[in-house]
């Protein structure tokens, strides 16, 4: 754990926050979220670490890692979760129409998969549309490169999927691995790494921080590893930026995300445009202008399928969401209603 720091800015506090502050907040202190536990957050200060319990009105499940807050320090209370610059969710509940917080503004998100049958396209577009819909800046990270006849051949896969897309083919235990992050990992850079265990997030995680958390070894049946990792911590690395580790993740459910699939696959959201039919599926419609790339070979068959299956999948789930909102939202008016009036004395 940090104990001492050399001021907000190291701890990634930006103009984006200084501008949240008004003059009732001058009694309060201004930290960022370090672990989230059942009934208390673990925050860190310009003067170190503190463990505060939260004001009524706020639950463990609306702090995320990283974020921002204003606390009162000599009551060990968060008063108030600043608004965040990014935040890194998932769809899960889709019966209470909440999502499952993963992390909060985040400048990077390293989406990491291995140079061997974990390396899977589909899911790695399913990372890139949540860091696309959440404002981060994604970089695809292909570890075992060194155990493997054909890395350049899994980086044109990996750039493939995007427009610009940074992808890194590394070996996570290399001596100038950290060398290989530098340009995202610099004071006041915030970063975090997804994918599936076993990957090595872990072994980077380790060069990066200089901690040394425990790894374990991949199956042999399916390149896939067991969680290391067990919840989400921001942990300062040693070129001056904060990590934070979060478990392995194999089951990704999208939901409102529309933004980040249309970014994930630009090279479809873009000619969909041109489409004769607004509402065109790019099956048989006339005038489908993705249909015409596809046929002329200027879009990859495979790709627009997945495309049309992320899509159809966060319909149904913003959908289901919605619903469930609405249900929750029309629960309360009538929990409010219900209530019977005091009778006066």
């Amino acid at each position: 754990m940090v104990t001492a720091l050399t001021g907000l800015d190291a701890l990634g506090w930006h103009a984006f926050q200084q501008r949240q502050l008004g003059p009732d907040d001058t009694d309060l202190t201004p930290a960022r979220i370090a672990n989230v536990h059942r009934d208390r957050v673990v925050a860190l200060t310009a003067d170190g670490s503190i463990d505060l319990t939260l004001d009524p009105g706020l639950t463990t499940a609306v702090v995320a890692v990283g974020d921002f807050v204003l606390c009162a320090p000599a009551q060990y209370r968060l008063i108030r979760v600043l608004d965040r610059q990014t935040e890194l969710s998932r769809g899960t509940e889709y019966h209470t129409g909440d999502k499952q917080l993963i992390a909060a503004n985040l400048d990077t998100l390293f989406i990491t998969t291995s140079c061997n049958a974990d390396f899977n396209p589909a899911r790695l577009e399913r990372y890139l549309a949540l860091a696309h819909d959440a404002g981060v800046r994604p970089v695809i990270v292909l570890t075992k490169a060194d155990q493997t006849d054909d890395p350049a051949g899994f980086a044109d896969q990996a750039r493939a999927l995007g427009r610009d897309l940074a992808v890194l083919a590394v070996n996570a235990k290399a001596a100038d691995l950290p060398a290989h992050f530098a340009p995202w990992c610099g004071q006041g850079q915030t970063i975090a790494f997804a994918g599936t265990s076993g990957v090595g997030k872990t072994t980077i995680a380790n060069a990066l921080t200089g901690g040394n958390a425990a790894t374990r070894d991949i199956r042999d049946d399916d390149a896939r590893g067991r969680h290391t990792t067990t919840g989400r911590s921001l942990h300062r690395m040693l070129a001056g930026g904060w990590l934070i580790d979060t478990p392995g993740m194999r089951g990704l459910g999208l939901a409102e995300v529309g933004f980040g699939i249309d970014a994930t696959f630009p090279e479809i959201s873009d000619l969909a445009a041109q489409c004769k039919f607004r509402d065109c599926a790019h099956e048989r419609e006339p005038g489908c202008a993705v249909q015409a790339a596809v046929a002329a070979g200027a879009i990859d068959p495979d790709r627009l399928a997945r495309f049309k299956k992320l899509k159809s999948e966060n319909t149904q789930a913003t959908e289901a969401i919605a619903l469930a909102r609405d249900k929750v939202r029309k629960q309360g008016r009538t929990a409010k209603g219900s209530k019977k009036p005091r009778q006066k004395s």
